[in-house]
């Protein structure tokens, strides 16, 4: 009977290395950038979409900061980092559902 090298089985729980993590978020930046520059200084709005991740690069409000993670008008669980690229959670909809659950 062959016995199983828990070093080369593969697995589904294996984690990215996190430099590898850190380059791919670094290579989005730059695209974010990037696409901004490409632009006319006039035409640039440092906000938009990128591999599929919206980007806003304007300066952060404290409003659109609070929006983020609160926006109780919203049915959306992921909201638009107030800055940078991504996503944020808006908890007054995960509180909504949390309050619905028997």
């Amino acid at each position: 009977m062959a016995s199983t090298d828990r070093r080369t089985a593969p697995t589904m729980n294996r984690r990215l290395p996190k430099g590898m993590v850190l380059a791919a978020a670094g290579a989005v930046v730059a695209a974010a950038v990037a696409k901004e520059l490409r632009q006319p200084p006039q035409e640039r709005t440092w906000t938009g979409r990128v591999v599929g991740l919206p980007y806003d690069f304007r300066r952060p409000t404290l409003h659109k900061i609070v929006r983020e993670f609160w926006d109780p008008d919203s049915d959306a669980f992921f909201t638009p980092h107030a800055f940078g690229i991504g996503y944020g959670v808006n908890l007054a909809r995960v509180a909504r559902e949390l309050h619905r659950s028997p």
